[in-house]
C-alpha cells in the first residue's frame, strides 16, 4: 500500500447530494473526490420531484436545461390523479402541467415570478446517471465508484479515509474535509457516534408501517387500463387496498408505493397480483425489483459537524417521501456547505463559517421533516369507506366526499414555502434588518429581509427570453446596487478585495427590484441567501465582511 492521496474534500457517497456537492465545489474552484459503493448509478426509483430551489441549483451549474430532457415526455401530464380503481370512478384530479406547458408559461411570467425554474418530475436515477456522467466531465473533481470507505479517522490537520475496490486492495486518502453524503445508513454518521433524533414510521393503512416500494413495466397500462387523460401520479384508493403509481418514462415503467402489501412476505408473484387488484382487470405485470422502506420518519441526526468531518443529506436527515423534500433539502445543504468549504480552503473563512453550517441547516432539517410528516399523517386520515366503489346515491356521495378531501391534500403537497422559504434567521453570518415575513409551508413570500433567499427578478431587456436576475449573479458574492440610485459601494468592494473574498457588483435599474429587496444595497451569499442590506455602506464595511465569513461573532442589527 502506497502512501495517502491528498484531495481538498472527500465525499463519502455518489448519489446526487454527493455529486452535487462536488460540482458546486468544482464551480468554486475546489477539488474533491467522490466515493461510492455501487460501481455504477442505482437504477432503481427513488425520488421523483426536483424541486423549484433544486433546479435553481441546476440552473446555476448550466444543467437544468439536460435535466429537464430526462423522465416524462414533454407534453405527459403531471397530474396527480385518485382513482377507486384505475379502470373504476375517477374521486379527484389535480391538473398540473406538462414540462412544455410549464416552460412555455415562464416566458410569459411577470418580472417578479419567484419561480425561474419550476419543479420537475425525473425519478432520482434518471437524473443520478446524468450527474455522474456531468461529474466525468469536470478536470477537479475525481469520482471512484466502487470504493467502498472502511475506516476514517480525524487529525488536527486531515481526515484520513481507508478504501477498499473491488479487488480488496486497500488504499489511503487524506483530505482536508470530508462530508459524508452516505445515505440513511451512513457509514460516516455511524463512525461518528452520531444518532437520529425524531420519530419513526406512522402506525397508519396508507402509506405507514412497513411499506413497499416496487419498480414495474406493464406495457398495456396506458392502452388497456387508462384510457382518458394521463397523469404523473395514478393512486388507486379504496376499503381494500390504497397504491400509488408513479410514471416513470411515460410509456411502460412505474414506481409503486403501497402499505398493503408486506415488504417482509411480498414476492413479484403476490405484488403483481396486487397491481392487477388495483387496475380491476388482469394486466400484464413484470416486477423489475422490490424493497422495503419506512415512510413517516422524521429524523434528523444530533450533530451535522464533528471536527472536520460533515453530514449532509440522508446522513443528517431522514424524510417521509410525501411532498419529495428528502433529496431537495440534501441538495440545499449542498450549496450551504459547498461555498463555506470553498471559503475556508481558499482562505477568505474564518473560523465560524463551517460552525454555521449545522446552525442553519439543522433546523431547516427539522422544519422540512416536520412538514413531510404532517402530509403523510393527513394522508391517512382520509377516510376509505365500502360505499367508494359501489353504484347508486351512496357510492356518489361517499366520492364526492373523499374526493373533496384528496384534492385539498393533493394541493398541499405543492409546499412552495417549503421549497423556497428556508431562512437562516439568527445565524451569526446574517446582519438582521427587518422583521421576516411568517413561515409557510404552502406560500413562499418574497422579502429582502436579510436570512432568506434573494427574491427573483426577470430583467427587462431579457425578459421572455430566459434570463434571470440570478443568472447575473456571481459565482462568489453579488453587491447588488438597486433602483438607479445606489450610493457609492466602494467602501464594501475594497473589505472585500481586502479579505480575498470573490465579489461581483451588479446594477439594477428597476424600481421592481428595489420595492422586492426594500434597500438601496443588499449583499448575496454565494448561495443565493441575503447577508446583509442597507441604503447606505455601514460604518466599518470591514467588521461586517469579517462577520458574513466567519471571521468575527456577529452582533444583533445590521450594521
Amino acid at each position: 500500500m502506497n502512501g495517502p492521496t491528498r484531495t481538498p474534500v472527500a465525499i463519502v457517497g455518489g448519489g446526487p447530494v454527493g455529486l452535487m456537492l462536488a460540482l458546486l465545489l468544482d464551480r468554486h474552484g475546489v477539488p474533491s473526490t467522490v466515493f461510492d459503493t455501487a460501481e455504477a448509478p442505482h437504477r432503481t426509483p427513488r425520488g421523483n420531484t426536483h424541486n423549484a430551489r433544486t433546479m435553481e441549483h441546476y440552473r446555476r451549474l448550466g444543467i437544468a436545461t439536460p435535466i429537464r430532457a430526462l423522465g416524462l415526455p414533454g407534453e405527459h401530464p403531471t397530474d396527480i390523479a385518485y382513482f377507486t380503481r384505475y379502470n373504476g370512478h375517477e374521486l379527484s384530479r389535480l391538473p398540473l402541467p406538462s414540462r412544455n406547458t410549464r416552460m412555455r408559461r415562464t416566458g410569459r411570467a411577470p418580472a417578479t415570478d419567484q419561480t425561474p425554474e419550476p419543479v420537475h418530475r425525473a425519478n432520482q436515477m434518471y437524473v443520478e446517471r446524468f450527474l455522474a456522467e456531468h461529474v466525468r466531465t469536470r478536470p477537479r473533481i475525481t469520482l471512484r465508484l466502487g470504493r467502498t470507505v472502511t475506516g476514517l479517522r480525524q487529525e488536527a490537520d486531515r481526515v484520513t479515509l481507508r478504501t477498499e475496490d473491488p479487488a480488496g486492495r486497500v488504499h489511503d486518502v487524506a483530505a482536508s474535509y470530508a462530508v459524508g453524503c452516505d445515505g440513511g445508513r451512513s457509514f460516516v454518521r455511524r463512525t461518528l457516534g452520531v444518532h437520529y433524533e425524531g420519530p419513526g414510521s406512522l402506525g397508519q393503512e396508507v402509506l405507514g408501517r412497513r411499506a413497499t416500494a416496487a419498480h414495474l413495466r406493464l406495457p398495456t397500462f396506458h392502452r388497456d387500463v387508462m384510457t382518458g387523460t394521463r397523469a404523473w401520479s395514478y393512486w388507486a384508493f379504496n376499503s381494500a387496498l390504497a397504491m400509488n403509481l408513479i410514471a416513470l418514462n411515460g410509456e411502460d415503467e412505474f414506481f409503486l408505493l403501497t402499505s398493503s402489501a408486506d415488504p417482509d412476505r411480498t414476492g413479484p408473484g403476490p405484488l403483481a397480483d396486487l397491481v392487477r387488484r388495483a387496475a380491476g382487470t388482469p394486466l400484464p405485470v413484470e416486477v423489475l425489483g422490490h424493497r422495503p422502506w419506512t415512510p413517516g420518519a422524521a429524523l434528523v441526526a444530533q450533530r451535522f459537524t464533528f471536527g472536520r468531518v460533515l453530514l449532509a443529506g440522508d446522513a443528517a436527515h431522514l424524510f417521509t417521501p410525501n411532498g419529495g423534500f428528502g433529496m431537495n433539502t440534501g441538495v440545499d445543504d449542498a450549496a450551504n456547505l459547498a461555498w463555506k468549504l470553498a471559503g475556508v480552503l481558499h482562505g477568505w473563512g474564518g473560523p465560524g463559517l463551517l460552525a454555521s453550517y449545522e446552525s442553519e441547516r439543522r433546523p431547516i432539517a427539522h422544519r422540512n421533516t416536520t412538514a413531510a410528516r404532517e402530509l403523510n399523517a393527513a394522508l391517512g386520515t382520509v377516510e376509505r369507506p365500502a360505499a367508494l366503489e359501489e353504484d347508486g346515491p351512496a357510492g356518489t356521495g361517499a366520492r364526492e366526499r373523499v374526493g373533496d378531501l384528496l384534492r385539498c391534500y393533493g394541493e398541499r403537497t405543492h409546499s412552495l414555502g417549503v421549497q423556497l422559504g428556508a431562512r437562516y434567521d439568527g445565524s451569526p453570518l446574517v446582519a438582521e434588518d427587518g422583521e421576516p415575513p411568517a413561515d409557510s409551508w404552502g406560500t413562499y413570500t418574497p422579502s429582502g429581509v436579510p436570512g432568506g433567499r434573494a427574491p427573483h427578478l426577470w430583467l427587462d431587456s431579457w425578459h421572455g427570453q430566459g434570463s434571470s436576475l440570478f443568472d447575473r449573479f456571481g459565482t462568489g458574492w453579488t453587491l447588488l446596487r438597486l433602483g438607479g440610485r445606489a450610493p457609492d459601494s466602494k467602501p464594501l468592494e475594497a473589505a472585500a478585495q481586502a479579505r480575498g473574498m470573490p465579489l461581483t457588483v451588479l446594477d439594477v435599474d428597476l424600481a421592481d427590484g428595489r420595492d422586492l429587496y426594500g434597500r438601496d444595497l443588499v449583499l448575496v451569499r454565494p448561495d443565493q441567501h441575503i447577508a446583509w442590506r442597507g441604503d447606505r455602506p455601514p460604518t466599518d464595511p470591514e467588521e461586517l465582511m469579517a462577520r458574513v465569513t466567519g471571521s468575527v461573532a456577529g452582533t444583533k442589527g445590521a450594521a
